[in-house]
């Protein structure tokens, strides 16, 4: 270990006395002279400046150690191979899956007989619907199962995604005699807003722009709700039919209780009863936004006449109405695009049986 004198490379080689002790306080290198942390003026630096006889040398810069080097450097790697990552997805995004149009089918139901009435309770109880639940408590989920691609999660909000839909577009009174159709709109996957806005604008029979297949909505000119409580039975049903896409069927009745625009509360009411068959489809990004691509409508209704149209709004016949005489619209078989015209017979045992003296 070198002495207090020593110079700070060592004694230089070949020095005088390099190895005497009593000259190794006195000789100095040039790299000792470097080291030293004061440095005498001059002479002549003293005179002209009147400076103290030293002064102190700055520190020599020196170079970044090894060590902090490659901290550095293994500092920005790791932050570009996040970077790297963060950019580079590790699976392949799958491709937008593009929402087919709606397809349409709206079959009025045309009585055989006068329409029955009476106050909303009683034709009710006298009806098939004498057993359904009221409103939204109607339209109950399936047990929610993981597929092989979907998660518990998800296929329960494919599943309460439809019956938000279902309660938005068949049993808010603002969207059945109102003509609200905000709610519903707000529910649909944006590639289906374009032909669900066409059909409000421009309604058509032409199996994808009718207005009755996408909501329920009565004629306000004509009928009004007798009674908010819509009776509703029916279910749903749900499956993978691929890696990105889950389906949701749905099968609802729904009963109303009508009574003419304008009239009393104690005017006689009537029912009428809409069944709804839909298809819903959902890919991932539906999922995440409470969105559902609707794929299929199937609507029967009545009582209504054939002859009356149905494509924009429903106009039930009301307590005591008949139906008029001939079928349906004509159908043109040589027009393009146009969807055939179709109309049923309402079934005597789907009509309210009242007693007699009712």
């Amino acid at each position: 270990m070198s002495g207090p004198g020593d110079p700070p490379q060592g004694t230089p080689e070949g020095a005088p006395g390099g190895n005497d002790d009593e000259y190794r306080s006195v000789v100095f290198d040039e790299s000792f002279v470097r080291a030293a942390r004061l440095q005498e003026y001059s002479a002549q630096e003293r005179v002209t400046d009147h400076t103290p006889a030293v002064r102190r040398r700055p520190g020599l810069g020196r170079g970044m150690s090894r060590q902090a080097l490659i901290l550095v450097l293994l500092i920005a790697l790791a932050f570009g191979t996040a970077i790297y990552l963060g950019v580079r997805q590790p699976y392949p995004t799958p491709l937008a899956r593009a929402a087919e149009p709606l397809r349409i089918t709206v079959i009025p139901l045309a009585p055989t007989s006068p329409v029955p009435g009476g106050s909303a309770g009683d034709l009710v109880a006298h009806s098939p619907a004498a057993q359904f639940r009221i409103g939204a408590n109607g339209i109950t989920l399936p047990p929610a199962r993981r597929t092989a691609h979907f998660s518990d999660s998800q296929v329960v909000t494919a599943l309460t995604t439809a019956k938000d839909f279902l309660v938005e577009s068949s049993l808010d009174p603002d969207v059945l005699t109102g003509g609200a159709v905000r709610p519903v709109r707000l529910l649909l996957d944006p590639q289906q807003l374009d032909q669900f806005d066409q059909s409000f604008t421009r309604p058509a029979s032409d199996g994808r722009h009718a207005p009755t297949g996408w909501l329920v909505r009565f004629d306000p000119s004509q009928a009004m709700l007798a009674d908010t409580q819509i009776r509703v039975e029916g279910t749903l049903h749900v499956t993978e039919t691929n890696a990105d896409t889950l389906e949701v069927t749905s099968d609802h009745t729904f009963v109303y209780a009508l009574r003419p625009t304008g009239s009393e509360p104690s005017a006689k009411a009537s029912l009428f009863t809409v069944r709804r068959e839909l298809l819903f489809r959902f890919d991932r990004d539906d999922l995440r936004m409470h969105q559902a691509e609707v794929a299929n409508s199937y609507v029967q209704a009545g009582p209504l006449a054939c002859a009356t149209d149905s494509v924009d709004r429903l106009h039930p016949l009301l307590a005591g109405q008949t139906a008029k005489a001939g079928g349906p619209a004509g159908t043109d078989p040589y027009a393009t695009g146009s969807a055939t015209n179709l109309c049923g017979t309402l079934a005597a045992s789907a009509q309210p049986s009242l007693p007699p003296n009712r």
